[in-house]
């Protein structure tokens, strides 16, 4: 006698399970197939192949009406089961009954929905099925149609490649700060992020959704920061979750899926699960090879056969035409694994592999996958890569190729591309010069002028002439940034510029980065150059940066931090005096101390009570005073004409002034400045990195002092009348410096390096320059200008906080 099987849900899993079953025991099951959709088995992974018009749907269909004829399985398509009568063993939908002797319930998964007001506006889908894939067509028919994506993992991005090649004007809005952050790390990411936005994709990352706004139907998407998409359309692909609804109505155990055993059993003996819908041991799935695996246990389990469901790796890849991309494994970083990375950036291709114990355990590569399914394999295995660790990144075929050219980053620059700065020198200059027999530095200096000025270009040239000659030039010894780059400091910030590179992953991958997310020395540099010349672009990077600038206050030697509160030129009131007094007792501070620039330190404050004493000091009308920070630091003044019987300016007052507009800028290392009223120099201005001399005729300007590990006395760069001309000295000079130094080199080191007469030749005497500097800082310090205690001082910081940090591992410097 045929025993009765009915299956929920015509997926690919119970699609696989049934072909298993009928190849093993055509004759022995009477099989009822209720599919929700009003169609049967297709396959489901080839959507957006459809969706962009590659494939139609017969295309996909894996099983036809002939298939279920020939094999007399009973179709009951478009129905929804609508319970499931365990004692009497009878499955129902609203057109009846099916009794059964096994169950199988494959009902696969529900995709989740932000309930973000308007998410049930018409145009609003989610992309699950052929249904949605056709609205979706549908809407691409509408000449100039928009659509925005939410959602920049692998189903969305698909979405958003298939609606583009309909036509579509498509924005994809993600969460995470890179694209498939699951499946890539940042590099990879960021080549994905630039093919995309190469097709025609805007790509709006670290984007929340506010609200999708609309009427009758959908019009637009507003998201957090209140950038505004226009949308015909919104698809929602921002995740998945099991659907268990009818298994948890019929009081099965149930997890986040329905909870089944090695052999795919339910709670119930008699009733099997499969697909998404299926939790096992923890762990759920979403991809179709352990479907398959799966369904394989399904069939011998009710054939009666030994079968045990054992999960295994999977490896990723995006079905996206033209792009190339792969990724296995775990390539999380930790303790005691290392990364081998491999980086093309004239051809895009960035490879990485993460290995542990001689194991190869992750593997990233994008814009080269040919190799991905032997490493793979390797991962699978756990095969002992030892042997072939030196060769592994390249491959199977790997013959005893060469190393990578350290100059293939300045190779490829465009001519067009500006090397020397300050005399407007391009490559193609340059290389004409060496082409006309230019062989040497000194040659390119007296035919091009480029790197004749401030020689922050000076290693550019000479690899641009390496690059050019060959082995005709030798190369002088260059210091690089880190072990992550062939790349010096010079080299990095020059080529940022020309490239225009505006994240971390986007120069580790254009200049061709040894590892695959830097280091501690790279990243803080990186995160300086990038925020100080994108930063409308660039959203600094607070992992990027040393542990006083991540906490916002200065970590001391028994693991409690010191807290400044700025005091604008050295003045203070009794308010914000009782405000301190009471932080001090408040918070039991063991000392208190005046600093030499003037400032009041809080000294010995643990580190869960920093948000709660920020909170305190910002209520008080305190701020942070930077203390920690590579930026301005203190603006020293003296009381000047106020109360002084020598002073001859309002010194107090232009300290204010400075500090009040130079507060908050990041800066390559740490900035000091000082006012005094008169020649006697009360307030050390010849010590600081600007130091301002007030006298009757007007302001001496001094940049370039020191007072520290090294001692030296300012160099003059001006005298000027007025003292709205000692501040736009000031500002530009800073600006100069942010823009030229090398990350962690003072100002007076700078200065030594590209000499006050450049300096000056740019701040004083080019008024342009001048403006044109200060108008960058401005613009800078829109975005920069704030306090980090009052950003910090809230309630979701103090978990932050509260646990003890281990600072045996976080370097101050």
């Amino acid at each position: 006698m045929r025993k009765r099987l009915v299956i929920i849900g015509a997926g690919m899993a119970s699609g696989r399970v049934i072909e298993h079953l009928l190849a093993q025991d055509p004759d022995g099951w009477d099989i009822t197939l209720f599919n929700a959709e009003p169609r049967g088995n297709y396959n489901r992974i080839m959507l957006s192949p459809v969706l962009s018009g590659e494939k139609t749907y017969q295309d996909i269909v894996t099983h036809d009406d002939d298939f279920y004829t020939q094999h007399n399985i009973t179709c009951r398509f478009g129905e929804a089961v609508v319970r499931i009568d365990r004692v009497k063993k009878v499955v129902y939908s609203n057109e009846g009954g099916a009794p059964y002797d096994k169950l199988l319930i494959a009902t696969g998964s529900a995709p989740f929905i932000i309930p973000v007001p308007g998410h049930e506006l018409p145009g609003v889908i989610t992309y699950r099925d052929m249904a949605d894939t056709q609205a979706m067509i549908d809407a691409s028919a509408k000449p100039g149609a928009k659509a925005v994506v939410i959602g920049g993992g692998l189903l969305g991005l698909e979405a958003a490649a298939g609606l583009k090649a309909r036509g579509m004007e498509v924005a994809v809005i993600h969460l995470m700060g890179y694209l498939m952050e699951r499946q890539l790390d940042p590099a990879a990411g960021y080549l994905l992020q630039k093919d995309l936005e190469a097709r025609g994709i805007t790509v709006h990352c670290k984007g929340a959704t506010k609200a999708i706004l609309g009427t009758d139907r959908v019009e637009a998407v507003l998201l957090d920061d209140g950038t505004v998409y226009g949308a015909d359309q919104v698809c929602m692909a921002v995740g998945i979750r099991p659907e268990t609804r009818i298994a948890t109505d019929a009081a099965l155990e149930i997890g986040r899926g329905i909870t089944v055993n090695d052999q795919m059993v339910t709670s119930d003996p008699d009733i099997l699960a499969v697909g998404e819908c299926v939790e096992h041991n923890a762990q759920l799935f979403g991809l179709v090879a352990p479907f398959y695996d799966q369904a394989k246990v399904v069939a011998a389990t009710l054939l009666g056969n030994d079968a045990a469901f054992q999960p295994v790796q999977t490896a990723t890849k995006l079905k996206v035409t033209g792009v190339d991309l792969f990724s296995a494994g775990d390539f999380a970083d930790s303790e005691g694994r290392e990364d081998i990375v491999f980086r093309d950036p004239a051809r895009g291709v960035y490879k990485r592999l993460v290995i542990e114990e001689d194991r190869l355990i992750g593997a990233v590569m994008y814009g080269d996958t040919a190799d991905g399914s032997w490493f793979f394999g390797l991962i699978k295995d756990g095969t002992n890569i030892s042997d072939m660790r030196d060769t592994l990144i390249f491959g199977p075929a790997y013959q005893g190729g060469t190393q990578a050219d350290p100059l293939a980053a300045v190779a490829a620059l465009p001519l067009d591309a500006e090397i020397c700065g300050c005399n407007g020198i391009c490559k193609g200059t340059i290389v004409s010069a060496i082409e006309g027999g230019a062989a040497s530095l000194a040659d390119i200096k007296a035919q091009t002028k480029a790197s004749a000025s401030c020689g922050t270009c000076t290693g550019l040239v000479e690899q641009v002439l390496a690059s050019t000659l060959g082995d005709a030039f030798k190369m002088p010894a260059a210091q690089p940034m880190c072990g992550c780059t062939e790349l010096t400091h010079e080299d990095v910030p020059r080529l940022i510029k020309a490239r225009e590179l505006k994240s971390m992953p986007a120069v580790m991958q254009e200049l061709g980065w040894k590892t695959s997310c830097g280091c501690h020395v790279c990243r803080p540099a990186l995160n300086f150059y990038l925020l100080a010349d994108w930063p409308e672009d660039y959203t600094d990077d607070a992992q990027s940066r040393f542990v006083n600038e991540r906490n916002h206050a200065n970590i001391q030697k028994d693991g409690t931090y010191s807290v400044v509160p700025r005091m604008w030129g050295g003045m203070t009131n009794p308010r914000e005096l009782r405000a301190i007094a009471d932080a001090a007792d408040k918070y039991d501070i063991p000392a208190v101390k005046v600093t030499g620039g003037q400032r009041i330190d809080l000294l010995g404050v643990q580190k869960e009570h920093l948000p709660h004493i920020w909170a305190d000091l910002n209520a008080a009308g305190l701020v942070s005073g930077h203390a920690y920070s590579k930026g301005l630091r203190t603006v020293k003044t003296c009381v000047g004409t106020d109360f002084c019987r020598f002073g001859t300016q309002d010194s107090t007052g232009l300290g204010i002034k400075l500090e009040k507009r130079l507060w908050g800028s990041w800066t390559p290392h740490k900035v000091k400045l000082a006012v005094s009223g008169c020649p006697r120099n009360c307030a050390e201005s010849t010590c600081k990195d600007v130091g301002i001399i007030c006298v009757d005729s007007g302001y001496e300007i001094g940049v370039g002092g020191a007072a520290g590990m090294d001692l030296k006395e300012t160099e003059r760069l001006a005298k000027v009348a007025t003292e709205q001309e000692a501040i736009d000295l000031t500002v530009a000079f800073v600006q100069l410096y942010r823009e030229h130094a090398k990350y962690l080199d003072r100002p007076y080191k700078w200065l030594a390096k590209v000499g006050l007469e450049w300096v000056q030749a740019q701040v004083v005497e080019d008024l342009d320059n001048r403006a044109a500097l200060i108008k960058r800082f401005d613009l800078s310090q829109t975005i920069y200008q704030r306090d980090p205690w009052a950003d910090r001082a809230t309630p979701q910081a103090q978990a932050d906080f509260a646990p003890l940090a281990d600072l045996t591992r976080e370097a101050a410097e």
